[in-house]
């Protein structure tokens, strides 16, 4: 790459803010604050003209960065290791978004104590790439089931505000213990609030709203399966809502019964179909054994 030669921004980059731009681009290797600076001083230049930090890229567009900017592009062109598998199984792909089965005990997103995820997996398969698909939403770590992928800035974006604005179906399937009373679909209504040891509570008082519906599948005097639609999308909403019922999802080690979840290691909330921009995927759980999910049962959602 010649030291000044400009970046040229993709189409799947189109929609992308400038510092965003180039902090992917140069893979967080600079510091956001660095980024900020060469840009407000001018020496990032958009179409040879000078630009805001937030304003957003346009196809085609190209962006004159400085020398050290460059220096660590060949750094990491140099470096970049070829794409790999990743290691998921995809459900759909198109030009625009990838809808993956992420499997229980897999991370969505990176973190301290994290060593695998979906977003280090993404990051390694489009290694080299310029731009690397962006989560849409997340599920726990010990759900399992459909999570959707934008393969360019602006689908992101626009899938983003789909699920912000509530306009994605997600059912998930659920083994809860005991016998679930209710015969039809119930509407589940409750205040959900955060606390600060990574719980969630129900607080009538200063919780925010949480809508739900559950309809049971399969009833037994130790087990239920149920179909579980949600209506908001508040953080660990199915768990706690099942759990402040006196039915804790089997194997929910945060929200269970310590003496029932010692029977049984693995979480049992699966995301089991989506459906978004007029299209539905589903795919079934590989829980196996006295927990594997008939497929009649699913015909009637």
């Amino acid at each position: 790459m010649a030291e000044h030669q400009p970046l040229a921004v993709t189409p799947a980059e189109a929609g992308l803010k400038l510092v965003q731009f180039l902090d992917r681009r140069l893979a967080g290797q600079i510091a956001g604050g660095e980024l900020m600076r060469w840009i407000r001083s001018g020496q990032v230049r958009v179409d040879g003209g000078r630009a805001k930090p937030f304003d957003r890229l346009a196809a085609g567009q190209l962006i004159r960065v400085p020398p050290a900017a460059h220096a660590a592009l060949m750094a990491l062109q140099a470096e970049a290791p070829p794409g790999r598998p990743l290691g998921l199984p995809v459900v759909f792909e198109d030009e625009r978004l990838l809808v993956v089965n992420k499997p229980a005990g897999l991370a969505t997103q990176p973190g301290s104590q994290v060593t695998d995820s979906v977003h280090d997996r993404l990051v390694a398969a489009f290694s080299g790439a310029q731009y690397v698909p962006g989560l849409v939403h997340r599920l726990d770590k010990d759900t399992s089931g459909l999570l959707v992928v934008g393969k360019t800035a602006a689908a992101v974006r626009e899938l983003q505000a789909l699920f912000k604005s509530r306009e994605v179906e997600k059912v998930y399937l659920a083994w809860v213990h005991g016998r679930w009373l209710d015969a039809g679909r119930v509407l589940l209504a409750d205040k959900l609030l955060k606390t600060g040891q990574g719980r969630v509570l129900v607080d009538e008082d200063a919780g925010r709203e949480a809508y739900a519906w559950v309809e049971p599948l399969l009833t037994g005097e130790s087990a239920s399966l149920l179909a579980v639609g949600l209506l908001t999308g508040r953080t660990h909403q199915i768990r706690v809502q099942l759990a402040s019922r006196g039915q804790a999802i089997i194997g929910d080690r945060k929200y269970g019964r310590a003496d029932r979840v010692a029977r049984r290691e693995r979480l049992l909330l699966h995301a089991w179909r989506l459906c978004i921009e007029g299209r539905c995927f589903t795919v079934l759980p590989d829980w196996g054994g006295d927990f594997a999910v008939p497929a009649g049962v699913l015909a009637g959602l």
